[in-house]
């Protein structure tokens, strides 16, 4: 006799009245938790961890009754001659049934928007290169993770037919133990026209530039050499940063428009290797799922301290004893040709390597997912629910959880989660 599946509250659109308060959606309560015995696997190599990580606050407990019979009102019928008298039903019905499915929203209130697309994005005859498609769903597994990652527009721009801002690539280099998986995601600037366009721009320029050091970057990441990946990566980060600037001056648009933030995470294809390589720029989220408990492992953005050094950067504008070295006069002056003239601020390069326990769950996601995720603990608490089963998702059931909709928040959702063996 199967369970009961979610009853889903009728779509809402923009204008549209709300639901009432005295007859709320009902759905279907999380799973229970169950016990976790893979922290026994992670104190056998008290090595590998790196330092821990500071958990999210407000995670409640896991919302649903503490026990639920396994086979609904089937009852086990009295073994038949020749049959084993400590046959269990699970030995005759095959492995149990999968969790209980995904929610549709968080919170008190349904958010205002319609759960589906409602709205195309405007189509040019004469440029169909240019549309992107409401959803990308990908994944893989190799070495000892298995990779599912997704973009979804969101409700938003969903409802007035913009295109998704967010971009997703997923690409292999080389096979075998020597092989290496980026994924690599990026946003574009809100309210640019071509927002959508340099967001697939960098993810494309960064995949090749990646690809081409492919066998550099895994041996690397393979021998842990932290400084020469951090280095090499601010590099490789840098040429695509400045490459798509150069793009928006050749189409005479502003760069400052035609820009976008960008996310990476490289695995490697050796099974012996658990390091996991973050690197980026710009907001987002790095997060990982322990012993069902979120910690929130972005990298911090490292502060520029001490006071002017002479010769480098702009001189000062008067000695420590108050003296004026210049008088402005209102009258503009070219660069100084010993100094080169500011460039425009760069956000700062982020990075970080994660050495992973079995059984963790390393999520990379843009502003859109970050956001709610750190916001709203019944997010958090069901997708730990979810997530901290015995095996993945599946792609269905990847891209249902991540759709999980909270009020307040209606961004493009674009999220890549590495489930260790």
């Amino acid at each position: 006799m199967s369970a009961p599946g979610p009853t889903s509250p009728p779509p809402q659109g923009v204008g549209r009245p709300s639901v009432p308060e005295a007859s709320p959606a009902r759905h279907p309560a999380t799973e229970p938790s169950r016990p976790d015995d893979r922290a026994a696997a992670s104190e056998a190599n008290p090595s590998a961890p790196d330092a821990p990580a500071p958990a999210l606050p407000g995670r409640p407990p896991p919302s649903g009754p503490t026990a639920a019979p396994a086979y609904g009102d089937w009852t086990p019928a009295a073994p038949s001659d020749g049959e084993p008298a400590d046959a269990s039903p699970a030995s005759r019905l095959g492995p149990l049934p999968p969790p209980l499915p995904s929610r549709v929203h968080v919170g008190t209130r349904p958010p205002t928007y319609d759960a589906e697309p409602t709205a195309l994005p405007a189509a040019d005859p004469d440029d169909l290169d240019a549309l992107v498609p409401d959803t990308v769903l990908d994944g893989a597994r190799y070495g000892a993770c298995t990779l599912r990652a997704v973009s979804v527009r969101g409700d938003s721009a969903r409802y007035r037919g913009e295109p998704r801002r967010d971009a997703l690539l997923t690409a292999r280099f080389g096979s075998g133990e020597r092989a290496l998986v980026l994924v690599a995601l990026a946003t574009g600037t809100r309210t640019a026209p071509g927002a959508h366009l340099a967001a697939a721009e960098v993810c494309r320029w960064i995949a090749a530039a990646v690809g081409r050091s492919h066998e550099r970057l895994a041996a690397d990441i393979r021998a842990a050499r932290r400084t020469d990946l951090k280095a090499g990566l601010h590099r490789l980060t840098d040429r695509g940063l400045g490459k798509l600037r150069a793009a928006a001056t050749e189409q005479g648009l502003d760069p400052d428009d035609y820009a976008a933030s960008m996310r990476c995470l490289l695995l490697s294809g050796d099974p012996e290797c658990r390091t996991r390589v973050f690197f980026g720029v710009g907001p987002g989220g790095l997060f990982r799922l322990r012993e069902r408990e979120w910690q929130d492992i972005e990298p911090e953005v490292a502060e520029v301290k001490g006071e002017p050094v002479l010769g480098f950067g702009s001189a000062p504008h008067e000695t420590p004893d108050g003296d004026r070295l210049t008088m402005d006069l209102g009258i503009p002056t070219p660069p100084s040709p010993y100094e080169p003239a500011p460039g425009p601020p760069r956000e700062p390069f982020r990075f970080r390597t994660s050495v992973a326990r079995p059984g963790d769950v390393l999520l990379m996601c843009g502003t859109g997912f970050a956001e709610p995720l750190r916001g709203e603990p019944g997010l958090r608490a069901h997708l730990a629910d979810r997530w901290s089963g015995p095996e993945p998702p599946g792609l269905t059931a990847y891209l249902a959880d991540t759709q999980v909709r909270v009020k307040g928040y209606a961004d493009d959702r674009t999220a890549v989660a590495v489930w260790e063996a």
